[in-house]
């Protein structure tokens, strides 16, 4: 580690673990120089390499400008990017996880790294939230606030300042990825599509309508699709936004798609969803609404898919994560 890294890192330490509160204080905004935003572009730190399915997966660390707080992520790369006789950048899919997950999860889980080392697709799980800031009510519920980010960019006090996980998303964690000097080489940042999971199906979703330059493509497991018609979208967004529900139109894959924010032609959309998920029963989830207002709209491309028996777990994933890579591959140039 260079000395300008070293330091950086304890000044960005100092920043994130001396700045501790009680229940009852008023978080103070803490600002960082563009200089020292420039110096904290260092390299990814690697906490652990693993071998899986003839690649690598790598437990990363960054300190995050956008969020204020040290953010952890996985990265696998497949044999095929990592080979030292004419290796090739790989393209990437990036997973976001749901509600209470970390990168661990579905990298130890969804199996997705199986058909991704045979494409050669590297595949990206970040986390799901800001961690450690002490902001009063983050750890209350497991449905909002800490590993609940929702992928957004709060508007609402006191989340706004560190509770930025779309711009986290869409812009400083491909930069820094791309950028490293490690990892970047195994990389190719000109083909990345967008995958993930419950609160992350509405993420990849929204995201990926909301930056379609960014992404190739998308898909969805059991996706939160109308997040202002159910409790849990109901729940982040009075509590991330200053405008509630009625702002979280701009954060709705549906209400986006009503919007005509879709110019794009076929939308190069899979969601998957399984019949015995409490959270479908329950009405969390919505896919009937994405498929009425695609109907409405006259769209193309996009294919939801019913499962019958299977629930909102990792069984469920992994039974089709192959399927989901293989979606993404197909439009990455793989297949």
């Amino acid at each position: 580690m260079s000395l300008i890294s070293l330091l950086t890192r304890r000044q960005f330490t100092h920043l994130t673990t001396h700045h501790r509160f009680s229940s009852k204080a008023t978080i103070p905004k803490i600002t960082i120089p563009k200089a020292t935003q420039t110096l904290f572009k260092m390299p990814l730190e690697t906490k652990a390499t693993i071998t899986t399915f003839g690649g690598k997966l790598y437990k990363l660390s960054h300190p995050s400008t956008t969020t204020g707080t040290p953010m952890n992520l996985n990265l696998f790369v497949p044999p095929s990017a990592l080979s030292n006789n004419k290796s090739t950048p790989a393209p990437v899919l990036i997973y976001l996880s749901g509600l209470t997950c970390s990168p661990e999860n579905c990298s130890e889980k969804g199996f997705f790294q199986h058909r991704a080392s045979q494409l050669g697709l590297a595949i990206v799980y970040p986390d799901t939230s800001p961690r450690g800031l002490n902001i009063p009510g983050q750890n209350d519920s497991w449905d909002f606030g800490e590993a609940a980010g929702f992928y957004l960019d709060a508007t609402a006090e006191p989340w706004k300042d560190n509770y930025k996980m779309e711009s986290y998303i869409t812009s400083e964690l491909p930069e820094v990825l791309f950028d490293d000097p490690e990892y970047g080489k195994y990389l190719d940042r000109s083909r990345v599509s967008i995958t993930g999971h419950s609160m992350g199906g509405h993420g990849a979703l929204t995201l990926y309508l909301k930056h379609q330059e960014k992404y190739k493509s998308v898909s969805a497991f059991a996706p939160i699709a109308n997040p202002t018609k159910c409790p849990w979208g109901e729940k982040a967004f009075k509590g991330y936004l200053a405008g509630g529900v009625d702002e979280g139109k701009k954060h709705d894959a549906v209400e986006l798609l009503r919007s005509g924010i879709w110019k794009g032609g076929d939308l190069k959309a899979l969601v998957d969803v399984g019949t015995g998920d409490n959270f479908y029963k329950n009405g969390q989830l919505l896919p009937e609404n994405l498929e009425e207002v695609v109907k409405e709209k006259g769209l193309e491309g996009v294919k939801v898919r019913y499962h019958e028996g299977y629930d909102h777990s990792y069984y469920f994933m992994s039974s089709f994560s192959g399927e989901h890579v293989e979606h993404a591959a197909k439009h990455l140039g793989l297949l």
